[in-house]
């Protein structure tokens, strides 16, 4: 995922939503920060009549954990990337999208209209696509970067100057793929060994934050970081002279996706929503904003031309392979919950 929107939309806090959610002439979404232009919904707005109520989360996790503490019931869609949607509809937290309620249903690029998530696409439809690996100011670091040792065995110009994301799964998976180990091992020996380095790496971090990957780059209090590709192009839109790395060891792929949530207190409103969002001149909006990728067919002839060439779209000759986050099972995601926690002590 992947983010840009906290100061276009109106945030409401849990409590103050919970009196207003059932409320005529509204659409209830949790959403990543800063990831939608105003201009968007304002357009679904005065096309539909429906205000979007608007909250924010910085991870999946948090996401997750918010809606199990009471924020079912309140919010009518959110987009979690795509481990996180297998979770969610194990978890019974969506509610399933019959056939027929979604006029654009078809408008779903055929690489996306069946993924390992949510086979048929029953709770969910895409929203964008891209990819996570980190990117380096080219100004503090002329070396090397085709490695993830960047970021777990920084050179000495980048000591304490690395910012990683404040997402569990997605250093989890960075770290798997440096250690050339399975994202859900269950063999002790990793386990430890994946600790270990990871304390060890911590050492030459910075900062934890998800929300500010491509304001630390800018303002270079990082000069260097754990990014999503968009953030990493705006990042350098904004006058960073930061590259995008394609690790040998691989780098991760994800697909943030908008979900119908069991209990949505709007529910034919979050529908006419997501309907919205698949119109192929709204996805490519939508594109040309965040940078990332659409899930949607007829979109290419509305992209920018700039879309094309960017650095983060074209991988080197040498990229490792790219790879989702795996949702673990529960005993061994309790392993994984631990060596977090400890991480972020």
């Amino acid at each position: 995922m992947k983010a840009l929107l906290r100061s276009s939309v109106a945030v409401l806090t849990l409590g103050a939503m919970t009196s207003v959610a059932a409320a005529d002439g509204q659409v209830v979404v949790y959403h990543w920060f800063e990831y939608i232009p105003q201009e968007l919904v304002d357009k679904f707005t005065a096309e539909t009549g429906i205000d979007v109520v608007m909250d924010t989360y910085d991870s999946n996790e948090a996401m997750l954990a918010s809606l199990k503490a009471g924020g079912m019931g309140t919010y009518d869609v959110s987009v979690p990337g795509d481990y996180m949607v297998k979770i969610m509809a194990s978890e019974g937290l969506l509610d399933t999208i019959a056939e027929g309620e979604l006029a654009n249903k078809g408008n779903i690029s055929a690489l996306w209209a069946d993924p390992s998530f949510d086979p048929g696409r029953q709770h969910s439809i895409p929203y964008q696509w891209g990819s996570t690996s980190f990117a380096v100011n080219r100004d503090v670091y002329s070396g090397d970067i085709s490695s993830t040792s960047i970021l777990f065995n920084p050179p000495a110009e980048l000591q304490g100057k690395i910012n990683v994301l404040d997402s569990q799964g997605e250093v989890m998976a960075m770290a798997a793929l440096h250690m050339g180990i399975p994202q859900c091992s269950t063999d002790r020996e990793q386990l430890k060994a994946l600790n270990d380095m990871l304390q060890s790496a911590k050492q030459g971090w910075a900062s934890f934050n998800s929300d500010t990957a491509k304001e630390v780059l800018v303002s270079g209090d990082a000069a260097a970081g754990m990014i999503y590709d968009g953030f990493s192009a705006k990042a350098r839109e904004e006058g960073a002279n930061v590259e995008y790395a394609f690790p040998k060891e691989g780098y991760i792929a994800w697909m943030d996706n908008v979900v119908l949530l069991k209990d949505a207190p709007n529910r034919e409103n979050a529908l006419k929503f997501m309907d919205f969002l698949l119109v192929p001149e709204n996805a490519a909006a939508l594109t040309n904003w965040t940078r990332y990728g659409a899930g949607v067919e007829g979109v290419a002839p509305l992209l920018d031309e700039a879309l094309r060439a960017l650095p983060e779209a074209n991988p080197t000759a040498d990229a490792g392979k790219t790879v989702f986050i795996e949702a673990c099972e529960q005993d061994v995601q309790a392993v994984y919950d631990t060596i977090w926690t400890n991480l972020k002590k």
